[in-house]
C-alpha cells in the first residue's frame, strides 16, 4: 500500500497513469481501485496462460505520464515468476523525465530465488517476514534513495517520516535474522525443493492423470505446486485432506474466507469448473519425499471419492 499510494500521490503532478499486472496480490490491486476513484488512470496488464506478463506489451503501454509499474516477482497462488530484470533493463533506458518507477512484490520470492534490488533493477520492493519463517505481522519496503513517498500514517517522524508510529523492534530483529538465514540457505533450498517438486508432480500425475498444472512449468518458484482437478470441488478436497493431517489451500492465504473464483486463475483463462477444483501445495524446509508420497496417495483417494459423486464426471 505504501509503495503504490506513496508514489502515486507524491508524483501525481508528473503523471497519473499506473500499470499493474492483472494477477497482483489484492494489497496492490485494491490500492489501484482506490487510486482510480481518486482520478488516477489505472491500467491492468494481461498475462499469458502461464501467468507471465509480456515485456514488449508492457513497454508499449508506457506513456509520458506513466509514473508507476507494479509487477510481482513471483505469484503467490500459481508460483509463476515474472521477467522483472528484463523489463527493468528496458525501462532504465527511457529518458529520466519519462521513466516510471518500478515496484515489485517479492514476498513469495525471497528465500526461493535471488531478490537483490540492484540486480532486479527495481525502485521499490516489498518483502514479508512470515514467508521466510520469521515473525508474522512485519514486512519491509525497500525504497531506492531519492524516491519520495507520501506517508499513509502521519503524526511522527519514524522511518524517516515515511511511516509514523513506534517501530516493533523485536519483530524487526526477528525478520532481519530470518532474512539472513533465508539468503544464506537460498541456493541449497532451491535445489532441494526443485527436486522434491518434480518428484511430487510426477507422483500426482501418476495417481491423477487428469490434473492440470497451473503456472509456468519451469519459470516458477521451487516450493509451489498449484493444480486443478476438473469437476471436483477444491474446498471439499481441503477438508478431506485435513483428516489425513495434510494442510493445503484452494487459493491465497489472504483470501481463505473468500469463495469467489480466483482472479489469478481467471486471468490465465481457466473455466469455472476447473477453477473451483484448484489446490495449492507449498513445500518447506522440513518437507520430505516420504511426506509427498503420503500426500499423493491421500489426494488420489480423496479425489476419486469426490469424482464418483460429481454430477459432471471426467470420463464417459
Amino acid at each position: 500500500n505504501l509503495a503504490v499510494y506513496g508514489v502515486a500521490r507524491s508524483y501525481s503532478a508528473r503523471g497519473t497513469h499506473i500499470l499493474l499486472s492483472s494477477i497482483e496480490h489484492p494489497s496492490v490491486l485494491e490500492a489501484g481501485v482506490r487510486l482510480a476513484h481518486e482520478g488516477f488512470d489505472v491500467e491492468y496488464l494481461p498475462v499469458d496462460q502461464y501467468g507471465r506478463i509480456n515485456v514488449k506489451d508492457t513497454l508499449a503501454r508506457i506513456r509520458p505520464n506513466t509514473i508507476l509499474i507494479s509487477i510481482m516477482l513471483a505469484n503467490n497462488e500459481i508460483g509463476t515468476t515474472e521477467p522483472i530484470t528484463e523489463l527493468s533493463q528496458h525501462v532504465q533506458k527511457l529518458p529520466e523525465h519519462a521513466r516510471p518507477f518500478l515496484h515489485t512484490d517479492a514476498c513469495q520470492a525471497v528465500g526461493q530465488i535471488p531478490v537483490t534490488p540492484h540486480e532486479l533493477g527495481v525502485d521499490l520492493m516489498t518483502l514479508n517476514s512470515s514467508k521466510i519463517y520469521g515473525p508474522k505481522g512485519v514486512g519491509m519496503l525497500y525504497v531506492r534513495e531519492g524516491i519520495s513517498l507520501t506517508p499513509l500514517i502521519v503524526g511522527g517522524v519514524q522511518e524517516l517520516g515515511r511511516r509514523a508510529g513506534t517501530e516493533n523492534i523485536p519483530s524487526i530483529i526477528g525478520f532481519a535474522h530470518a532474512l539472513k538465514l533465508a539468503v544464506l540457505e537460498q541456493v541449497d533450498q532451491n535445489k532441494k525443493l526443485v527436486s522434491l517438486r518434480k518428484k511430487f508432480l510426477k507422483m500426482l500425475r501418476k495417481e491423477l492423470p487428469q490434473l492440470i498444472l497451473n503456472g509456468h512449468p519451469e519459470e516458477r518458484l521451487p516450493n509451489n505446486i498449484h493444480i486443478s482437478l476438473p469437476y471436483i470441488e477444491g474446498e471439499s478436497l481441503v477438508l478431506m485432506l485435513d483428516t489425513y493431517g495434510i494442510c493445503t489451500s484452494t487459493g491465497s492465504a489472504c483470501s481463505a474466507h473468500n469463495l469467489l473464483p480466483s482472479h489469478v486463475l481467471r486471468a490465465i483463462g481457466q473455466s469455472p469448473e476447473v477453477i473451483h477444483g484448484s489446490l495449492r501445495f507449498t513445500l518447506g524446509r522440513d518437507t520430505t519425499e516420504e511426506d509427498l508420497t503420503y500426500t499423493a496417495k491421500a489426494l488420489s483417494t480423496c479425489a476419486k471419492r469426490l469424482l464418483a459423486m460429481s454430477p459432471l464426471p471426467l470420463y464417459v
